[in-house]
């Protein structure tokens, strides 16, 4: 046996006991007569003591070693209560090189996170070790592992679905994957297990779920990561929409309070219409833990004559900035204009008037009005933003983040969560001057076939639905539509016929001709959630080896060149 005990193992009751240990050198302190060495494994740190020198010549921090020796406590001066094995130490007899390390390393293993990314996404293994990001895929294992024993008890089925499959016409791009025996001709790697898992549901099986790997060719975000993510995918048959928001609260609700002290919002998370999430907080992803809210004051203003507001919509945001100094105010202008609007204007209430550069533009009897509309009090300034019909209310959202975030606003210490319900089915592109779908093609329209034949298409909303935690989107699903004819009627209207469908979508479709239940769905995010609940500012924080933001594999070389022959075998030539 390499050790007896791993380092993180050795306790008071192990006094005078003989035991060897195995890891990573992580400090060597010389403290004259004798030398101290702190031994780092996957589970923790225990303090090895040398009385002979010699013994650790030629050693560098890294090197991988075993030490044999006898257990004891601590003198009363050297306990450490930051280590769990701080009581005692191993008084090393013998040591063994195990894996020899250079002496010069491409960074400190401590301070790794403060390395340049394609330094430590070089040296991936070693960035691994700093117990920070070591700790975040432990984590990623405990959370993927309590996901597949709360499903499964929960009553759904893990069956995974496949990884070479047909490239699909809708999404991100696809990544292509060459045939070698089908010349000329390409599989495509997952953007989702979307059709597969419905056909599941037609297959008839009930529940099902998988922690699904899913490719798409998309640029990197914070909160995104390039080339592949997995989430907690999941399909249940015979469901409405309730039923599958009841079970996206029970899993994450818990995975929450077991991997977090934070307070986490409870069941039934609350449920926002896609229209008063962009009226009220200017994003489909709201942070609740921001307690500021928009208010609409495009008809208050019609009646106002102030030209920058005049016949444009217009958004209000109380906020108490009492205390705030003049260059509080001069900032927020400045992030207004740097996000590209033409200005930020403002009232403060104080002592019962209005104080700022649109006051003079109201009259008695607006200024009552004004405050009745936006509920401000006694100290605290209303600022208004007003533009565009599409820019308006993305304005307004980053103003609320801005002014959330500067005056200190947002619980740190909190998790809240809700859901965001009816969003439109469909949505016009000027660019095309086309009806477009806006979200899921294959979500069911709320009215079913009615709906789709005698309403505006752009009235009519989907069954579709996405949870939001602190500002960032965990998932999105949607009650499926399973029916042949209103699926032809639903796609029609995004300007497919029949045979489009039945070119892009043939399986789904025939599959819908042969029986198909109701059915419904969503998939959370893996990386996002780790990435929430280990507190990490990007999701390559929380992925063992992730591609940098430029969609490339550092430590492997990937995308590399390929040899001609291996282009000949799959039938390419590069151009």
């Amino acid at each position: 046996m390499l050790r007896t005990h791993h380092c993180n193992e050795l306790r008071v009751e192990h006094v005078g006991t003989r035991a060897t240990l195995a890891g990573w050198v992580d400090t060597i302190r010389d403290h004259g007569s004798v030398k101290f060495l702190d031994l780092r494994d996957h589970y923790g740190v225990t303090q090895i003591v040398f009385h002979d020198d010699s013994m650790l010549e030629g050693i560098n921090r890294e090197t991988v070693i075993s030490a044999t020796g006898i257990v004891r406590k601590r003198d009363e001066d050297t306990i450490n209560p930051k280590l769990d094995t701080g009581l005692v130490e191993l008084h090393a007899d013998s040591i063994k090189v195990l894996g020899e390390c250079k002496n010069m390393l491409p960074f400190e293993i401590k301070d790794s996170v403060a390395t340049r990314e394609e330094i430590r996404l070089k040296y991936r293994y070693l960035d691994l070790r700093n117990p920070k990001i070591h700790k975040n895929i432990v984590l990623r294992s405990e959370v993927i592992s309590f996901f597949r024993n709360r499903m499964q008890e929960l009553g759904f089925m893990e069956i995974q679905t496949p990884i070479l499959t047909a490239s699909s016409p809708e999404g991100a791009r696809d990544y292509l994957v060459p045939s070698r025996k089908h010349k000329g001709k390409f599989y495509a790697l997952p953007q989702a297990p979307q059709q597969f898992k419905q056909m599941l549901m037609v297959s008839g099986f009930d529940k099902y779920f998988q922690i699904a790997p899913c490719f798409r060719d998309e640029d990197a975000r914070q909160d995104r990561s390039p080339g592949e993510f997995y989430q907690l995918d999941f399909e249940m048959a015979f469901a409405e929409q309730e039923d599958v928001l009841k079970i996206a609260e029970t899993v994450l609700y818990e995975a929450f309070t077991k991997f977090s002290n934070k307070r986490v919002s409870p069941a039934p998370f609350k449920r926002i219409t896609y229209k008063e999430a962009m009226l009220k907080y200017g994003t489909d992803k709201p942070d609740l833990r921001n307690p500021l809210t928009i208010c609409d004051l495009t008809e208050f203003f019609s009646n106002v004559e102030f030209k920058a507001f005049k016949n444009k919509p217009v958004r209000g945001i109380v906020a108490d900035c009492s205390g705030c100094s003049r260059s509080f105010f001069e900032n927020s202008l400045k992030f207004a204009l740097s996000i590209g609007m033409k200005g930020l204007g403002y009232i403060t209430l104080n002592d019962g008037k209005f104080k700022g550069p649109i006051e003079k533009f109201l009259s008695p009897e607006q200024k009552q009005e004004i405050i009745k509309l936006s509920g401000i009090k006694e100290g605290e300034t209303l600022f208004f933003i007003s533009d565009k019909p599409k820019t308006v209310d993305l304005y307004a959202g980053q103003i609320r983040t801005w002014l959330g975030e500067n005056l200190n606003l947002i619980d740190k210490d909190a998790f809240e969560f809700c859901f965001i319900v009816d969003f439109p089915m469909y949505e016009y592109n000027p660019e095309t001057d086309k009806i477009e779908f806006t979200h899921n093609p294959f979500s069911m329209p709320q009215g079913g076939l009615e709906a789709l034949e005698n309403k505006d298409p752009l009235d009519i909303l989907a069954y579709q639905y996405d949870v939001v935690c602190n500002g960032v989107e965990l998932s999105s699903g949607a009650v499926r539509n399973h029916s042949p004819q209103i699926m032809k009627k639903a796609f029609e209207i995004a300007g497919y016929s029949e045979e489009d469908l039945i070119q892009k979508f043939g399986a789904l479709y025939t599959a819908f001709h042969y029986g198909a239940p109701p059915h419904a769905g969503m998939a959370p995010g893996i990386d996002r959630i780790v990435m929430l609940l280990a507190g990490e500012d990007t999701i390559r924080d929380v992925i063992a080896f992730p591609l940098n933001g430029n969609a490339q594999d550092l430590l492997m070389g990937a995308p590399s060149e390929v040899t001609e022959q291996q282009l000949r075998e799959v039938h390419i030539k590069l151009r």
